[in-house]
């Protein structure tokens, strides 16, 4: 007979799909690893797979292999992931329903936190490095692709996004600093104090967040649209916001910024978007006739 280092059977560990039950252990688990993670405290994957196996009749490999499907969960849902478990797919979708419960028990874990560690007004904590789109770097299809759009599509990951009020506001605080820090350091202090954080001041009708400029001293109006996770992950924009970038096409532009919790990084979408994304109409304005 063989026994593992839990003195558990190996002949008698269960083999077949996973329960609710265990599943809701591990993405808890994983998620205990991931707060941990994110607050820069330390942990030990192989202390967190030992405990588990106490608590589910499954192996170490298995285990170590659910937590990187969750990581493909995860990458699906727009969220943040352990970066020591790679994405693994051809995941269950009851996996994915476990992580969907424990992110609506917990929906504070969706709040930026990073931004607590250092002062917003240094250069170094305000700068972006602008990068380019998904579409222009002639990247092959990621691996897991499919299955991440099926994930994104049945939790709605965009409408969640939008919900989020705390993530948005903390995205366009940081594009706000990047520009008056881009525009202060190219000489132009002038500008800089021009920079206007529309949509907090003015509200959400404009058509974009942001007013700022170039060094030049062109008009640049800015969406800034803010996600946890990768730089594929769907977003909805409003039909105001669309008219707007028809209208001033080369003053608006979409930034998009990607995995802030952890290294905000940054591409801008110019006009036309659907060069760049599909839109795709996801509810209708009912009137009466």
């Amino acid at each position: 007979m063989t026994v593992n280092l839990t003195g558990v059977s190996l002949a008698h560990m269960a083999t077949g799909p996973w329960t609710d039950d265990e599943n809701d252990l591990i993405v808890a688990d994983y998620f205990a690893m991931l707060a941990a993670d994110l607050a820069g405290r330390p942990y030990v994957k192989a202390e967190h797979n030992r405990r588990l196996r106490t608590r589910i009749d499954r192996s170490r490999p298995s285990i170590e292999f659910k937590h990187r499907n969750i990581s493909a969960v995860l990458k699906g849902l727009g969220e943040t992931w352990l970066t020591g478990y790679l994405p693994a797919f051809n995941v269950q979708m009851s996996l994915a329903d476990a992580v969907a419960r424990w992110l609506h028990r917990h929906p504070e874990f969706q709040a930026p936190t990073h931004l607590q560690d250092q002062p917003a007004d240094t250069p170094q904590a305000t700068q972006l490095v602008i990068e380019l789109p998904p579409t222009l770097r002639n990247y092959p299809p990621p691996d897991g692709l499919e299955q991440m759009q099926a994930i994104a599509r049945k939790f709605d990951v965009a409408a969640r996004a939008e919900r989020n009020r705390v993530l948005g506001r903390a995205g366009e605080e940081r594009v706000l600093a990047h520009e008056r820090t881009v525009l202060a350091g190219a000489g132009r202090a002038d500008l800089a104090r021009r920079v206007r954080w529309v949509s907090d001041q003015d509200g959400d009708g404009a058509g974009y967040d942001i007013k700022s400029y170039s060094p030049e001293g062109h008009t640049r109006l800015i969406e800034v649209k803010t996600t946890n996770g990768w730089e594929r992950t769907p977003f909805y924009i409003t039909r105001n916001e669309l008219a707007v970038a028809d209208d001033r096409p080369t003053e608006w532009c979409l930034l998009r910024l990607w995995d802030f919790a952890r290294e905000p990084r940054a591409f801008e979408l110019r006009p036309p978007l659907d060069a760049h994304v599909s839109l795709i109409a996801t509810s209708f304005e009912a009137r009466f006739h």
